[in-house]
């Protein structure tokens, strides 16, 4: 044990030296157990830890949750159960396609609450692309590295006659099948969370390098089973070996959604058998250094500029993770994948796992910024394939369409890459697919949009019809109606159908009430709902009130400063939003939520930074010229609402959205209507940023003066000009240069506070 555990360490020193010696290692910076000090009633980020390459087709992840508990690993557990694959984006979606793997020693014990040992968090290493666990009880060492669709385990057992590793390939129907003189396992497992035809199946196969001792299967009650396959509602298997002389059992496992067939070219294509564990690990980390050195920060030699470091790569690991690829290559290299919308293999590619109410927001924006030509594959797999394959464009994928959260953001998305440039994916088929989703509801309430026959002929969702959070649908329509105006500028659509959009664009003052400048339920006959409660959550709001959703007119902030009866009144209610008490009614669920508890611990007011519809509210201020206060506010989140250690988000990280607004925030800047292809100023957090951009330029952020007393912006310069705006304009980031952040500790109210430093808003056209 103790010689294994030495040579780990100076291959893994050694690997290390090679790569820093040109690069620096970014990995190091990258805490993956970041949210995982987490449960159902408070969320502290809900993530496990993705042991996965950049948009890999299978994660894996220790667990330490039962068997289809949407909580896999969570920080406070001291025991784990196995070492699973892993699908899930988000608790509340839950998994599917799942198994795993565990050792043991001796008497067999298969099932999880008889084979759980304790583990220590202080022998666990936990990295983007590798794990590594001691196990006390058994003596045993478990790592693994894991490639896009594949995983290599080293299972380090001590002297034992009967080192076993058992297969559980889980509930909800499963196949398992040993096959001794070929050293392999191969088995389907069929748990999914919904969003799945019939024929959905993960098919996967393992290899030994050693032979077994003794095999079997088992069945759900745990009994065990001497015959070498079996079928039913819970299936597993195991295998034992004679570790008294060599306790090293390597192990290799891959699985693919179209058959086993597929499952053992992709082991192969991406574990050949020339390659050892030691270089599958070195090119796990290569491929994160890639990714992750893209953005260079350097921030103040101290453990506030640490901490600060590893949030941002922690992020950035985040952001990059989702949306997964779900395609798989065939023997001769082509793109193919099973479609989870009508249940084919079909030919190209396709992503899933994403929730865009929460994505569209900084994630695809980022994306933009950094891999516009993998976005076109994103778009063309995530968007135009789904759509050609169900009829309908996705709001909630995973694998296929889930019935989760409200709008049909798809459009900002599809709009705001091609507006951008990116133009690898067929905007036709998209276009119709925004079209349709227009004009339709669809066979889930998420797919389409609930309540369009309701919002084109009155220009809003009323409160008394069936149709529930109809404010929170009427806001989020309203941009994508805008994103479709500007999108269908750009097409050269029929003049009827961009002025549809455009007046559909100004749906959102359908439900805003005057005379309390909250945005409010509204009826049929055109009067408001009453008694209208501000901090009540749910109803006509989608996990918030109208304390969060006031502020959802992203693309006019000047049209809703109008409504507020001008700029003075507009900051006077924003204000507010940070020094009202935190209160809520929370009728509409029964029970106190918890983006509600998140809400209450943050010390901001009715600020819900934990959730995604207010997150974007911080940076109002620059549209009323008073941009100091965004700088004030957006700093203390960043140095407060973020960490570094397990419990380090503040809410739900949700596909790297609340990742995404730390990545994009911290650099300075954030894209509030990413269809206007603008960037609000906020805060820079680090000295010194390098953006390496897809086209060989740079940009650079420089703010050396910045510490975190020196929060407030007191003049900016964009190659060398002074520069009064508090915006930017994507062609100036990705076309390179340098911004250059002067920073104090007062603030400067004269910067970026004139009417014509403001970002854009529709009123202002």
């Amino acid at each position: 044990m103790i010689k294994n555990l030495i040579l780990y360490c100076i291959t893994f020193l050694f690997c290390g030296f090679i790569y820093t010696q040109t690069n620096e290692d970014y990995v190091k910076y990258v805490n993956p157990l970041i949210g995982t000090d987490t449960s159902f009633e408070l969320s502290n980020g809900n993530t496990y830890p993705a042991i996965a390459r950049p948009w890999g087709m299978n994660f894996w992840t220790p667990q330490t949750g039962k068997m289809g508990d949407g909580w896999a690993y969570t920080y406070k557990s001291d025991q784990l159960v196995g070492f699973k694959q892993t699908h899930q984006p988000s608790p509340w979606i839950n998994d599917y396609g799942a198994f795993s793997l565990m050792p043991s020693i001796g008497k067999l014990s298969v099932l999880e609450n008889e084979r759980k040992l304790k583990f220590n968090h202080d022998n666990e290493i936990v990295e983007p692309h590798y794990y590594s666990v001691v196990l006390d009880e058994i003596n045993t060492k478990v790592e693994f590295t894991v490639t896009d669709r594949s995983s290599f385990f080293k299972f380090n057992f001590p002297k034992s006659e009967n080192s076993n590793i058992i297969i559980d390939a889980f509930f909800k129907n499963s196949e398992i099948k040993v096959i001794p003189d070929e050293n392999k396992i191969i088995g389907i497992a069929k748990n999914n969370s919904g969003g799945v035809p019939e024929n959905f199946a993960n098919y996967f196969v393992i290899e030994f390098n050693r032979p077994f001792k003794k095999s079997g299967v088992w069945d759900g009650r745990g009994k065990i089973i001497s015959k070498n396959k079996l079928s039913g509602k819970h299936v597993g298997a195991y295998v034992s070996f004679d570790t008294t002389d060599n306790g090293l059992v390597e192990v290799k496992v891959s699985s693919s959604f179209i058959s086993h067939e597929q499952a053992w070219i992709n082991l192969y294509r991406e574990l050949p058998k020339s390659k050892r564990f030691h270089e599958i690990l070195a090119e796990g980390r290569k491929s994160w250094n890639n990714e992750l050195s893209k953005i260079k920060v350097k921030a103040e030699n101290s453990d506030y500029g640490l901490s600060n470091k590893i949030k941002f790569y922690s992020c950035f690991y985040r952001t990059i993770l989702f949306p997964r690829q779900f395609h798989e290559y065939n023997i001769d290299g082509e793109q193919i994948h099973y479609s989870p919308y009508n249940g084919e293999i079909l030919e190209g590619p396709l992503y899933t796992d994403n929730g865009f109410w929460d994505t569209f927001r900084a994630v695809f924006p980022f994306y933009t910024i950094l891999y516009p030509e993998k976005l076109g594959e994103i778009m063309q797999g995530i968007m135009v394939n789904p759509y050609k394959e169900s009829g309908w464009l996705p709001e909630w994928s995973s694998p296929g369409h889930r019935d989760c959260m409200i709008g049909s953001n798809s459009a900002s998305i599809i709009a705001e890459a091609f507006l951008k440039g990116i133009k690898n994916f067929d905007i036709d088929v998209a276009y119709d697919g925004i079209i349709n989703s227009s004009e339709n509801e669809g066979p889930l309430s998420s797919v389409g949009r609930k309540g369009a026959f309701e919002y084109n002929n009155l220009g809003y969702i009323p409160f008394d019809s069936s149709i529930n959070e109809n404010v929170a649908r009427t806001l989020e329509y309203a941009y994508n109606d805008f994103s479709i105006w500007k999108l269908a500028i750009e097409l050269d659509r029929p003049k009827s159908e961009i002025e549809l959009f455009e007046n559909r664009a100004n749906n959102y003052k359908n439900v805003f009430d005057s005379s309390t400048n909250f945005m409010r339920g509204k009826l049929k006959n055109g009067n408001f709902q009453s008694p209208f409660i501000p901090d009540a959550w749910g109803g006509a709001f989608t996990e918030g009130s109208s304390w969060h959703y006031t502020w959802s007119v992203l693309h006019d902030p000047q049209g809703l400063i109008n409504l507020m009866g001008g700029r003075k009144d507009f900051v006077k209610k924003l204000d507010e939003v940070f020094t009202s008490e935190p209160t809520s009614n929370f009728s509409y669920y029964g029970f106190k939520i918890h983006e509600i508890l998140e809400m209450e611990l943050l010390n901001m007011g009715q600020y819900a930074h934990g959730n995604q519809p207010i997150q974007h509210a911080i940076y109002f201020y620059n549209y009323a010229q008073e941009p100091w206060k965004t700088q004030e506010k957006i700093r203390y989140v960043l140095d407060n609402l973020y960490g570094a250690e397990a419990d380090g988000y503040c809410g739900d990280e949700d596909n790297g959205q609340t990742s995404a607004w730390f990545l994009f925030s911290s650099l300075g800047f954030y894209p509030v209507a990413p269809v206007t292809m603008e960037y609000v100023i906020g805060s820079p957090l680090f000295n010194y940023v390098e953006i390496s951009l897809p086209n060989g330029k740079k940009f650079i952020i420089d703010s050396t003066e910045n510490t975190n007393e020196n929060i407030y912006v007191d003049n900016v310069k964009l190659n060398e000009k002074q520069y009064n705006k508090n915006w930017l304009h994507h062609d100036d980031l990705t076309k390179g240069g340098k911004l250059i952040f002067n920073m104090k500790n007062t603030p400067n109210f004269d910067w970026g506070s004139s009417k014509s430093s403001i970002p854009y808003s529709m009123s202002n056209e």
